[in-house]
């Protein structure tokens, strides 16, 4: 099938929503130039099957748009102007969403208009198309405009299959891969959104397809459903105790939300469309293989893939083993004080109440775990042990096929207290496991690599609160435990933290260890004096900890480069939906006082 201009180059796109209204037999009527309609794929700057338009109007004009696919009035209709190109292969810039065509008319004039419908059609069939466009001087309808319809009819092409019609709707994401590395087989989650009546098996009806921009061939992929949410009350649209409607349409519907994980391959630099198809109440429940696998009992889970096996403690849930399966004689392990974990951390010590750290619970009061093919989470919180002043998180997500897990850390201070160490992303290992310790130093901007086997006993290595990572690797078994730290941030509510020289440090004694100092006293020149932690100060950290194999005649922390690189540049994701039928074309909005909205006097407002 030939493909318009329009196909190779894209305007810049924002959504208007043109309906025509009624006005009997004012306005007059004309033919409208088509000069070209055809039916489309989906695309990164149109990322759904659409009705694609362009039309010739007599004269530039303000104009309104209504598009008819076989009798059905489209509710989703973009609308462009000739001279915004841009891209086919990227995102649109720009969207304009209903509440904006809700609160403001387009008064932009359009000469040669490109028209964008969602339509939802299957291969071969055919579908009679009219599009009405009003041709206005100004904003407002009136008996000077003039009406221009075209009905036309046109087969779907016939020569790509699209998805089970038995699936009424989609949902579209967009992928961007912007670090320049090809992606394959990487995990994505979106939350979405959805209304009641379409999605009551979300678990069982989703599928998500992948679409080659080029063949417009579709593929499924494997994908996972969890974390769903109900809010099912309805705007109450009842009249007020004086009988005058209180608005003219629901603020708001009940909502179903949900998470969707799945697997996404995505060339490198270039942006690639997944559909997540719904709302098929005959759908079967699709169990989905991959390598990840979850066995045990939380909190002491044992999560493995064809890369690792982690064992998480019995107690506390906290990372306590893990081996690389190319290497299984040499398991990575503490095991040397107290809880003996791995990881340890948040933490803190508020004398005289003793040392407490996350790693310590025994059980946590609170444990969750979901298991799936594309993302296995263990989640533990409770107060820190000794201390129900402070409130902490520990969340883990494992993936199929990949070297690394992530971690998030949370510590919220509920009631001051009064410390002489507050640590978090404690990582600790017994000493004889690690040769050396390798990280990026801000500073010298340069790579430090420190011979951590030789290292005195409690002799700390300062490095920069940001250190993007931190590897210890063992030169003779030729295994690496990386950190790469992908989120930190302090922040507090009834006051700003007061953290004393924050920074990360690696120390060495019968174990090895880093560690990250928020206030820690206890290692400076005067270690008896005490720091406030305050009421509403809040902690949080996100580690990706890497787990690889020592290439030989490469640099020992050369994997640790190219995962920090992938990691902190994550696929962009660009949602995209359908407009609902049951959208209102007005907007309500609740302001807390009374004042003027800002709209008054604007020419293209509809206040």
């Amino acid at each position: 099938m030939k493909k318009s201009p329009f196909y190779i180059l894209i305007t810049l796109s924002f959504i208007c929503f043109f309906t025509i209204p009624s006005y009997g037999n004012n306005g007059k009527t004309a033919d409208l130039e088509i000069e070209k309609l055809e039916l489309g794929y989906p695309s990164p700057a149109i990322p759904f099957y659409h009705l694609l338009a362009d039309v010739k109007l007599p004269n530039a004009s303000i104009i309104e748009v209504e598009v008819i696919v076989n009798g059905k009035t489209l509710r989703f209709t973009d609308l462009h102007r000739s001279k915004d190109i841009m891209n086919r292969n990227r995102p649109a810039l720009t969207h304009r969403p209903p509440s904006g065509y809700g609160l403001s008319q387009d008064g932009t004039l359009y000469t040669n208009p490109h028209i964008v419908g969602w339509v939802k059609w299957e291969a071969g069939k055919q579908y009679k198309i009219t599009i009405k466009v009003r041709t206005k001087k100004d904003i407002h309808a009136s008996k000077k405009d003039v009406i221009l319809t075209s009905t036309k009819t046109i087969t779907a092409p016939s020569d790509v299959t699209t998805f089970d019609n038995s699936w009424k709707n989609y949902k579209s994401i967009i992928l961007s891969e912007t670090a320049g590395l090809d992606r394959k087989n990487e995990p994505v989650e979106v939350l979405l959104p959805f209304y009641p009546d379409e999605a009551l098996h979300l678990k069982r009806e989703i599928r998500v397809v992948s679409i080659d921009t080029e063949t417009h061939e579709i593929e499924e992929v494997p994908s996972q459903v969890y974390d769903i949410k109900k809010f099912l009350k309805e705007d109450d649209l009842e009249p007020d105790a004086n009988g005058k409607p209180t608005r003219e349409s629901p603020i708001w519907y009940g909502t179903i939300t949900a998470r969707v994980a799945f697997l996404a391959n995505v060339p490198a630099k270039s942006s690639k469309v997944f559909l997540i198809y719904y709302n098929n109440e005959n759908a079967l429940t699709k169990m989905y293989e991959t390598d990840l696998k979850v066995q045990g009992e939380a909190p002491g889970l044992r999560i493995d893939n064809d890369i690792y096996t982690i064992g998480l403690h019995p107690d506390s849930g906290h990372l306590d083993q893990i081996t690389l399966k190319s290497k299984p004689n040499y398991p990575l392990f503490h095991r040397m004080e107290t809880n003996g974990a791995i990881h340890w951390n948040p933490g803190t010590w508020a004398p005289p109440r003793p040392w407490t750290h996350t790693a310590d619970w025994k059980p946590p009061k609170n444990v969750n775990y979901i298991s799936g093919p594309i993302i296995s989470t263990a989640e533990m919180w409770d107060n820190l042990r000794e201390l129900p002043e402070v409130d902490a998180s520990v969340r883990y997500q494992f993936y199929p096929g990949l070297p690394y897990f992530i971690s998030s850390t949370t510590m919220r201070i509920n009631k001051r207290i009064d410390a002489i160490a507050l640590r978090n992303g404690e990582i600790v290992f017994k000493r004889e496991q690690m040769t050396h310790a390798a990280w990026y130093d801000v500073i010298s901007d340069s790579v430090i690599v420190y011979n951590v086997k030789d290292m005195p006993d409690l002799t700390d290595i300062n490095m920069e609160a940001d250190t993007p990572w931190i590897t210890f690797y063992n030169e003779e078994t030729g295994i690496g435990f990386s950190g790469i730290q992908l989120n930190y941030s302090n922040a507090g509510l009834e006051s700003r933290p007061r953290l004393l020289n924050p920074y990360m440090y690696i120390t060495g004694g019968p174990w090895i260890y880093w560690a990250r100092a928020l206030s820690l006293s206890f290692l400076s020149s005067n270690m008896q004096q005490v720091i406030p932690v305050l009421e509403g100060n809040f902690f949080a950290e996100k580690w990706a900890y890497l787990t690889y194999e020592i290439e030989k005649g490469d640099k020992p922390y050369s994997p640790v480069l190219y995962w920090q690189k992938r990691l902190k540049n994550p696929l962009r994701i660009h949602l995209v939906e359908e407009v609902d039928d049951r959208v209102s074309r007005t907007v309500n909005e609740i302001f807390i006082d009374d004042g003027k909205s800002g709209w008054e006097n604007r020419k293209t407002g509809k206040h």
